[in-house]
């Protein structure tokens, strides 16, 4: 454990990551970009450590807003984001971008349709349900699935969901899926998937560009190459061009 800890630290120390980049702050220009990043349901800021200090790294002030998922509805969920952003982002000559992790960009999305601010940068969405998730429909009536909350019970495909009710994006947005190494398990997700969310449902119409990792739906908070395509986008509005 004590030699495990080391390597970690001193993968940090020298911001090499395996099968990544050497970070530098200079890879962005200005000091006045900040990145809003937005954890998944039933966790917290926390759980956003990693890519946030990858981001910091690259030159990004990072706000890593928490929120209480699983006790809370959308609705007030996006009463509380509306303050956070508010203190943190005001100022008009910040450029402001999102980076949302599954619920996350669900969060973002439904943010910037009655939110969107004039300083607004670009927006990355990680692992995201945007056509609504189908273990949401198929598990949505279990006892346990209605322990994750209120918002929860918004994730699944149909039309009343929080999903389908969001507007198609008119400011810049890449999407990334990943895909897991598994056992398959197309009788209850077909298709390509990260584990919890298909391939097919992370796309979205007008999104600005699209790219799958090789990675499951938690484990992307940590990829390097998840990372390294959240900097490309953010900085140029395009992803690596990279194999699946």
């Amino acid at each position: 454990m004590l030699r495990l800890f080391a390597v970690l630290s001193l993968l940090i120390a020298t911001q090499t990551w395996p099968g990544g980049a050497i970070w530098s702050s200079k890879a962005v220009a200005s000091e006045r970009n900040v990145v809003v990043l937005l954890h998944g349901l039933g966790r917290s800021k926390s759980a956003m450590w990693l890519l946030a200090h990858r981001l910091e790294t690259a030159g990004y002030q990072v706000e890593s807003i928490g929120y209480r998922s699983l006790h809370r509805t959308p609705e007030q969920i996006l009463t509380h984001l509306q303050s956070k952003v508010g203190n943190c982002c005001a100022s008009s000559d910040t450029k402001i971008h999102f980076v949302g992790h599954s619920l996350g960009g669900l969060i973002v999305r439904a943010y910037l349709a009655k939110n969107k601010p004039p300083n607004l940068g670009r927006v990355v969405l990680l692992g995201t349900p945007n056509s609504g998730a189908h273990l949401a429909d198929l598990y949505g009536d279990k006892w346990w699935f209605k322990l994750l909350g209120p918002t929860a019970q918004f994730l699944g495909t149909g039309r009343d969901s929080l999903p389908r009710s969001l507007p198609a994006p008119d400011y810049p947005v890449g999407v990334i899926a990943g895909i897991a190494n598994r056992v398959s398990n197309d009788h209850i997700l077909p298709g390509d998937d990260d584990g919890l969310v298909s391939v097919e449902s992370t796309k979205l119409e007008g999104m600005t560009d699209f790219v799958v990792v090789q990675t499951g739906h938690s484990a992307m908070r940590y990829s390097s190459a998840v990372a390294n395509q959240v900097v490309s986008f953010l900085k140029n509005g395009r992803f690596l061009e990279s194999p699946r």
